[in-house]
Order: structure tokens, then C-alpha cells, then sequence
């Protein structure tokens, strides 16, 4: 390692990005730029010039930036991400002549390992994800819905501005131990049951619920979907039902007790019954591990590039970094979203072997300092190289406390800041758009949960927040600014129950300042701290400030500004700086 770093005279060390001393590669998508800093130097009396290399990893030759000494022998560059390719990147010193204005070839050294960058498409760093039941969408009153039921909610979906509708597992259902309303350990006729306890004696992972539809159903589900500009993301659960073809064609792939009886699930407290995971320390590993990579490949060919993967948190890393690379290996442009709602080394090791996006803590952030923290740590340290976070202000599973027994003003503040906070956030519809509030007593979970029994919902229900997210949405679409998670930069503001955050495009042609009222009940008022200074801003001349929710239109001049807001009336201000 020493003489990696040292050789000819020339030391080369502090390279950052480098994720755990090259073992992962840092994250990009196309137009994003890779900062690189290092320090360089030689011993004695010697200069030195630095210069970045890189290059697509299909090919050969390096580009080469000089980089641009900002004294004390540190030294930086940058390159753009300009092909949906993996790049490689390193630094090289050479000794310099003053005098000859010389680079010496013989008194070089060149950083090594080289250094990563995953590369992959736009939807992996900027996306709106909308979670849809299709059981709970028939055309006929009472009847089970079907995915050719669901195709007829896509535009709306699509009008409000969502580019991803995603499908909790459309898989045959198990009857062995079936989970009834709000999870009661036995059911009734006719409950049918979780999505989540995957397989029966109808079919497994690859198969589809017989009241859903067909394969051909889907296949047509996922083309009207791209008509209407969206793309269909599918949960993929590697964990069965007790009636799992699986339990019977291969034995080992679980775990059984004592007794004889097959181990089911467990998260403590919570106990899953009517789910079996499958044992990863299984004497047939490879036989395991090549089904399931099949799954998603058989997922994959019919259309469907974007994975969100149920608990990954469960499985060895191994396997994830395995599997992601094979699937891959056919399908560049798929998209893994982890589910894990686990300690935060573990979220990120996640993303350090493949996952593009995952979910995050947002639902349990609260405080006006907790949000500032969390977001510091999400963007301006090294996770930031890995980690894309998705923010959910609701899921099938999760009702959050600030939610329960809450008006639309705390679901407007909630959408507001997941939308502008991270670049990818998703709701669970209706119930997010209808304000769904009501949960089991002393948990964070929906009374009479969707997860367990057919909803009938009505979009058009009085106190609905759809025209809000429809906007959100379209200012999303319309700001690149927002279309980044680490761009963004807190402002102060003299009251705790305000949150203030800009986000600006790297020339400042686009510059948007969000302020949220973080109380859903009461008006708070405060002074704004804009910083103009890095914003560019004149301070002696005024300003336009377009509030891009309410579309008026403010004069401003210099670097404060008066912010009142009423959650009932205006929760936030969107102000896009001209």
C-alpha cells in the first residue's frame, strides 16, 4: 500500500471521493459532475502539478484535467458524466520543472487502484413514485379489482405528475395462516389476505393472482402505463407462503423447527405468520440464488426496470452484490430501491453494493434541527456518494404519529417537504392524497390497512390535497434544481417552527427557496436569511421572488425578507429567485 502511494519521490493520498478505500464505486447519472480532490506533493524542494485522469470503463485511454492547486499541496478537478457507461477515474503527480515548464515522465506516479463511478439512467436520481393496490380498483362495484381494472386510473395518476406507479406484489396469495383485517392472526371468508405472502397452489413469484388477471393483462398494463409517460415499478418479496410450490420442489431452501414445522417470519415485536423466508445458509446456495435471480429477470423481460425489494436488510450483502451485477449484466437500466427500515450502516452498505435509491428516515423526522441534521448527513458527507434517498411521508405499513388524527394541512407540509427535500419521494395513494388519518390505537399503522382487504376509494373526496400534489409535481418538473438531493443548502430563520432550504443549478440559472411551516395548526412568521452573497444576488438592486404554489409574485432587496405562513391557507412557499 505504501509504495501505491508513494513512489518516485511523489506522495499521492486523501483521495476523495474513494469509498472505503476503492472497494465500491460512487454513484452518478448522465450531466452529473464527479468532484475530485487529492493531496500531492514530492519530497524536499521539488514541485509538483496534478492532473485527474478518467475515462468510460469500455475504454482504454484516459482524459486528462489538470487539476488546480488550492495551496498546501491540495489539489482538485472535476469531469461530467457525459454516457450511461461506467467511468473510472485516478490522479497522477509528475515532478515539475519551473524552469523548463517540464513535466519529468520518469518522476511520475499514478494513483492505483482506479477509483469507480456506477453510472446510471436519470429515473435512478430524479423520480415520483405513486403506490397503487390494483385489487381495491375494480370497474364494478364489489367485484375484486384486476390490472386491466387499473389501467384505467393511469392518466390520472400521470395528470398529477407521477412518473412511476408502483405494485405491491401481484403474486398468488397463500391461504395457510392468512392474515384478516388489520392483521388478525385468523381470517374471515372471503379477507384476502396480504400481497406480501407470496405463492399458493395457483403459482409463485413468476406467477399472477388468478382475480388479478393474466400475464398478458400485465404485459398490456405496462405498455398503457409508457403511454402515459409512466413507468411500472414492481415489489419484489423474496419470502413465502406456507403454500409456496417452493416448500415442496426444494425443502431446503428453508428453515424447520424441531417439531417439524416450517420457521415462519419474525420482526420483533412483529410476527408474520403467513410468511417463511428463505435460508440463505441453505446447503444449495447456488441453486437458491440462481431462482431468484431468475425472478427478477423473468420481471425484467416484461417490462419492468424499476425493483423496489421488500426487506432487503434480511439477506447476506453478498447476495445482493451478486444479484445486482447479474441483472444488470442483461438489463443496464434497471433500478433497485431498497426497503429498509434498519440501523443506518446497514441502508448504506445497501447502497454501497447496488441499490440505487432507498428509503430513509424522513417519515420520523420532525423537528426543524432533526431535518437540518438528517439532510447534513444525507448530502455533505461521503453518503452522499452512495446513497439516494427516497422520501415516503406515508406507506401501506406506516401512518406516522404527526399523521394521525391530522388535517390537510400536515399532509400539505409532510408532501411539500418530501417533494423538495430529495430529488425521489413517493406517496401511498389514495390514502396520502385523501388524508387518510385514522390508525390502530397506540401504532403507527392504518386502522382497516389496505395491506389486508379491498379499499374502496374515491379520489373526489371532499378535503382531498390531489390539486396540491398536481402542482408540487409540475414544479418539480419545470426546476432542475430540484431534480438533486445534494444541492441542498439550509437558510436561516429566526423561528424553530420554520425549516428554510435552497436549492440551486450549478450556474444559478435556477434557484429555488422553499420555507415550510412545520406547525400544521398555527401561523408562524419569522425572518428569512437568503444568502445572497452565494446565490449571486446583487444586494443592492431588488428581485424578483415567484412563489411557484400560490404564483404570486414578490419584490425583494437584500438579504432578508418577512415569512408569514398560515398552514391552512399556505403551509409553504416554493419561490423560484430571478
Amino acid at each position: 500500500m505504501k509504495e501505491a502511494f508513494q513512489k518516485n519521490r511523489i506522495v499521492i493520498e486523501k483521495i476523495a471521493p474513494m469509498i472505503d478505500c476503492g472497494a465500491f464505486p460512487i454513484k452518478r447519472v448522465v450531466g452529473e459532475e464527479v468532484v475530485v480532490s487529492a493531496d500531492v506533493y514530492a519530497d524536499g524542494h521539488d514541485k509538483v502539478r496534478a492532473f485527474l485522469l478518467y475515462r468510460e470503463s469500455d475504454k482504454a485511454a484516459w482524459r486528462v484535467v489538470p487539476m488546480k492547486d488550492m495551496g498546501n499541496d491540495a489539489w482538485t478537478g472535476s469531469f461530467i458524466i457525459e454516457r450511461e457507461k461506467d467511468y473510472c477515474y485516478s490522479v497522477r503527480g509528475y515532478i515539475y520543472d519551473p524552469s523548463s515548464r517540464r513535466l519529468d515522465p520518469k518522476k511520475s506516479l499514478t494513483h492505483e487502484p482506479h477509483l469507480r463511478v456506477s453510472v446510471e439512467r436519470k429515473r435512478a436520481l430524479f423520480s415520483s413514485w405513486y403506490e397503487v393496490f390494483p385489487r381495491s380498483w375494480p370497474v364494478k362495484p364489489g367485484k375484486h379489482g384486476t390490472i386491466k381494472d387499473c389501467e384505467r386510473i393511469l392518466p390520472e395518476i400521470a395528470r398529477m405528475g407521477f412518473d412511476v406507479v408502483y405494485l405491491p406484489p401481484i403474486h398468488p396469495i397463500g391461504k395457510s395462516f392468512r392474515k384478516g383485517k388489520n392483521n388478525a392472526v385468523k381470517c374471515a371468508p372471503g379477507d384476502p389476505g396480504s400481497p406480501w405472502a407470496v405463492g399458493s397452489t395457483e403459482g409463485g413469484h413468476k406467477a399472477i393472482h388468478p382475480q388479478l388477471g393474466t400475464l398478458k393483462d400485465f404485459r398490456s398494463f405496462v405498455k398503457r402505463a409508457g403511454d402515459c409517460g409512466l413507468e411500472v415499478a414492481l415489489d419484489i418479496a423474496f419470502q413465502c407462503s406456507p403454500d409456496h410450490p417452493y416448500i415442496k420442489s426444494h425443502p431446503e431452501w428453508f428453515k424447520w423447527r424441531p417439531d417439524g414445522k416450517i420457521q415462519y417470519a419474525e420482526n420483533p415485536p412483529k410476527k408474520y405468520e403467513d410468511i417463511v423466508p428463505f435460508n440463505f445458509d441453505t446447503t444449495d446456495r447456488a441453486g437458491l440464488w440462481e431462482e431468484l435471480k431468475s425472478i427478477v429477470l423473468f420481471w425484467a423481460a416484461n417490462g419492468v426496470k424499476i425493483l423496489r425489494i421488500d426487506n432487503p436488510h434480511t439477506k447476506p450483502f453478498i447476495f445482493w452484490d451478486w444479484l445486482i451485477s447479474e441483472v444488470k449484466k442483461e438489463f443496464p437500466d434497471a433500478i433497485f430501491l431498497s426497503e429498509a427500515f434498519t440501523r443506518p450502516k446497514i441502508m448504506y452498505r445497501l447502497a454501497k453494493v447496488g441499490f440505487s435509491q432507498s428509503y430513509t428516515y424522513f417519515t420520523w423526522r420532525n423537528t426543524k434541527q432533526e431535518f437540518r441534521d438528517y439532510l447534513t448527513e444525507l448530502t455533505r458527507t461521503e453518503v452522499a456518494e452512495i446513497f439516494r434517498p427516497n422520501f415516503w411521508p406515508n406507506t401501506p405499513d406506516i401512518l406516522a404519529e404527526h399523521l394521525q388524527g391530522a388535517g390537510p394541512a400536515a399532509f400539505a407540509l409532510r408532501l411539500v417537504m418530501a417533494a423538495t427535500l430529495s430529488s425521489n419521494y413517493g406517496i401511498y395513494g389514495p390514502a396520502f392524497e385523501l388524508c387518510v388519518n385514522t390508525p390502530i390505537p397506540g401504532r403507527e399503522e392504518y386502522l382497516d390497512s389496505e395491506k389486508y382487504e379491498i379499499k374502496r376509494w374515491n379520489w373526489d373526496t371532499p378535503g382531498n390535497i390531489k390539486g396540491l400534489i398536481t402542482r408540487v409535481n409540475k414544479i418539480r418538473r419545470d426546476n432542475p434544481a430540484l431534480q438533486m438531493t445534494r444541492n441542498i443548502r439550509f437558510c436561516g430563520i429566526d423561528n424553530d417552527r420554520l425549516l428554510a432550504y435552497y436549492k440551486a443549478t450549478s450556474d444559478r440559472s435556477n434557484i429555488i427557496i422553499v420555507i415550510v411551516n412545520l406547525d400544521p395548526q398555527c401561523t408562524q412568521s419569522g425572518w428569512l436569511q437568503i444568502p445572497i452573497d452565494e446565490l449571486g444576488i446583487d444586494k443592492d438592486k431588488p428581485y424578483m421572488a415567484h412563489d411557484l404554489l400560490t404564483d404570486q409574485k414578490y419584490t425583494w432587496r437584500g438579504g432578508r425578507s418577512y415569512i408569514e405562513l398560515d398552514p391552512l391557507t399556505r403551509p409553504a412557499h416554493i419561490i423560484r429567485v430571478k
